[in-house]
């Protein structure tokens, strides 16, 4: 098995997409002005999904660590982040008087930054004015992103207050040595006593994030960490590769000085982790997500109707077209997706001026809404069914291999290695291939010739 993935890193591992949008990020243009996101959003109104979900971005920490590729800063004042939180209530309002009202919310999701580090007020806040402009529907899930070196039992009361019902506990490692090296703080009580709070205050779903890839981990002591991860009895826990791409985020740097695991290393955590997790009764869903085999991620991938988007995984009854709001944060609509400003004293301002502050964007074209379908597929539910494909889109199946740039020869060496197989315009991606489930959906993406933007490597 180790020679295996040896093989297959050295083959496989080349730059590309993480496809958490089609087209990429890095195909935003500026060009795309607030005027077009209104536009998007009134054309929202007639377009599939029919919910809503929304993301709320918390652009601040207390410090930041090395590793991580979101927009964030430190050193905020409250009168700062007041003015944030104001800006933020008045980007929902502008938006909310745009969307239809007969329209329901099903997903609110808290990223940051370290949303939990700021004053609960501005929270509730925040909650407060989402449940007076938007139809909540009755099994709806309102996730946040929590840095267990910021939370106290106290905390987790008063999200439950406000209508939380999910926690998502950033970890990353165990380990204090790694987290010095990333420069992150350690969790202030035990995980265990969080978890134990999280699950007696009535939270409907828990989740621990872990990071593989980083500096001073090795194959031994990540198997400790899920070990320990698994322990905790989550219903789900995620597995993130780390994506070094210093070249964008510059104060990635300061890790190549300690090092990193080797690419054969970071494979094997991978796969030792995948069968850590399997084995312990956890379902593996898409690339880097585990979940409890009653959890809804695992009964959709069961069913092969697991959905993505820049919140994360969800399913048919969560998914919704996405209004992010706040400094950096991605609305991800049927037709476009629209990027704020993230510099975020020019959020603020723009906000104060315009009621929105877009910063870039992409308006897709029918094709492109097409490759989004296929490449969705094969990342969420390692499989795709053309002849599905071209039905519910109204096309010959000829149509859609034109489209697609599609032929079973481009993808023979994924064949000759046993990492998917194909029968009758049926793509089926095996266990093994799941680590190269980046470089299968680059096959078909046509506008990877056009190398535009930096990518992390694929393993």
């Amino acid at each position: 098995m180790i020679e295996d993935y040896r093989k297959l890193t050295k083959k496989y591992n080349e730059s590309g997409p993480r496809y958490t949008s089609y087209p990429p990020a890095t195909f935003f243009t500026e060009s795309y002005e607030n005027e077009d996101y209104i536009k998007s959003i009134e054309i929202s109104n007639h377009e599939y999904p029919e919910s809503v979900s929304v993301y709320i971005h918390v652009p601040f920490c207390p410090q930041i660590c090395h590793f991580c590729g979101c927009t964030t800063e430190t050193g905020f004042s409250r009168p700062f982040l007041e003015r944030y939180v104001d800006a933020v209530l008045k980007e929902i309002d502008f938006v909310a008087d745009r969307i239809d009202t007969t329209r329901k919310l099903t997903q609110v999701h808290w990223g940051g930054g370290t949303p939990n580090a700021i004053s609960y007020k501005f929270i509730e806040k925040i909650t407060s004015k989402l449940k007076k402009r938007f139809k909540f529907s009755n099994n709806y899930e309102m996730a946040i992103e929590c840095n267990p070196a910021h939370l106290e039992f106290s905390h987790i009361e008063q999200l439950k207050s406000f209508g939380f019902n999910r926690i998502s506990l950033g970890i990353q490692d165990f380990r204090t040595d790694v987290l010095d090296a990333i420069n992150r703080r350690p969790s202030k009580r035990p995980v265990e006593e969080i978890i134990k709070k999280i699950k007696d205050e009535g939270f409907t779903g828990t989740n621990i994030d872990l990071v593989y890839g980083l500096p001073l981990q090795t194959e031994e002591s990540f198997k400790d960490t899920v070990s320990r991860a698994i322990k905790l009895d989550t219903d789900r826990i995620v597995t993130f590769s780390y994506a070094h791409v210093p070249s964008v985020l510059p104060r990635q740097k300061v890790l190549e000085e300690i090092g990193f695991p080797s690419s054969e290393s970071k494979a094997r955590m991978y796969e030792n982790s995948y069968t850590q997790l399997t084995d312990a009764g956890y379902v593996s869903v898409g690339m880097d997500h585990y979940s409890k085999p009653s959890d809804e991620f695992a009964v959709a991938l069961n069913e092969k109707k697991l959905h993505r988007n820049f919140q994360g995984y969800c399913t048919r009854e969560t998914t919704g077209q996405v209004y992010g709001f706040g400094a950096s944060s991605i609305s991800q609509l049927n037709s476009a997706y629209s990027q704020n400003i993230k510099n975020t004293s020019k959020y603020i301002e723009s906000i104060e001026k315009n009621n929105l502050a877009v910063l870039r964007g992409y308006s897709l074209n029918q094709d492109e809404k097409i490759i989004r379908h296929v490449i969705n597929s094969i990342m969420c539910n390692y499989f795709v069914d053309l002849k599905d494909v071209s039905n519910y889109f109204d096309l010959s199946i000829d149509e859609l291999h034109q489209i697609l740039d599609y032929s079973e020869s481009k993808f023979n060496d994924f064949i000759d290695d046993n990492l998917l197989e194909i029968d009758d315009n049926k793509i089926t991606v095996h266990k093994k291939g799941r680590l190269v489930t980046r470089n299968i959906s680059m096959r078909f993406d046509p506008l990877i010739k056009k190398k535009i933007g930096t990518y992390s490597k694929t393993i």
